[in-house]
């Protein structure tokens, strides 16, 4: 055992986890900031790995760890106040499925019946999202994680508004800290636009890879709008096979 990268990958994380208290809003536990400091932890750090340069090897979490720093997430998130959002909730939609998901779907926010039952795409669209992954891919909802970008049911499902997706997006980015999936897909125009930028437009390039926050991202159509535009479904289906691919998986010959 290398002793010393497991002090460094320590350290690392740390420094990670009050960043990602500071983006969320809370308060981290007081430190100095020479020890937020890369370049200075590794200085310090030196005289202990015995030679100065040692390459950091990141290694992922142990899934057990994964899911528990999940679990720290959600409960640190708490009955959110953060947005107008939370005053008619009726439940926070927080996200579920493997922690160490290598495939991550991201929509905009939950429905009625999401906000209903505190589960992501449990009502019509996520039946078609459950079809995608489980006919179309091989895979079940316990193999990938689906959350949304705003926890929280927006009225009358509208857009979530610029303020709400800001509060919002700190715990969505934690989340795919936590995770590291191989690939992330946005799920309509609102996911891709709050990831990659409000000039992005899902009907010009969605199908093309992108990234997220070093994450291989494919953007494809909601599955809501497929409900009401099914010739739509081909092209869907054409994003998912680049997914598989890119995943390893197994393409079928028929969609």
């Amino acid at each position: 055992m290398d002793v010393q990268a497991e002090i460094r990958e320590i350290f690392s994380h740390v420094r990670g986890l009050l960043r990602s208290y500071q983006e969320i809003g809370l308060d981290p536990p007081r430190l100095s900031p020479h020890v937020l400091d890369v370049s200075a932890t590794r200085e310090s750090m030196a005289p202990l790995a015995g030679e100065a340069g040692l390459e950091e090897k990141k290694r992922p979490s142990p899934p057990e760890d994964r899911a528990a720093l999940l679990q720290d997430l959600r409960r640190r998130i708490g009955d959110c106040q953060g947005c107008k959002l939370c005053k008619n909730r009726n439940r926070l939609v927080f996200g579920e499925g493997s922690a160490e998901a290598r495939l991550v779907f991201v929509g905009e926010g939950p429905g009625h019946e999401e906000d209903m039952t505190g589960r992501p795409f449990v009502g019509e669209s996520g039946k078609l999202l459950t079809k995608i992954i489980e006919n179309g891919m091989g895979l079940t909802r316990q193999d990938v994680y689906i959350c949304n970008v705003v926890k929280c049911h927006p009225p009358k499902n509208r857009d979530p508004e610029a303020d709400e997706i800001a509060a919002c997006l700190p715990f969505l980015k934690e989340q795919l800290r936590i995770i590291r999936p191989e690939v992330v897909c946005t799920l309509g125009r609102v996911a891709a636009q709050a990831l990659l930028g409000r000039e992005f437009r899902i009907t010009g390039e969605r199908g093309q890879w992108r990234t997220y926050q070093g994450i291989p991202l494919m953007p494809t159509f909601h599955p809501a709008y497929l409900l009401h535009h099914v010739s739509a479904k081909r092209e869907v289906w054409e994003d998912v096979k680049q997914i598989m691919r890119r995943l390893g998986l197994e393409v079928k010959t028929h969609g």
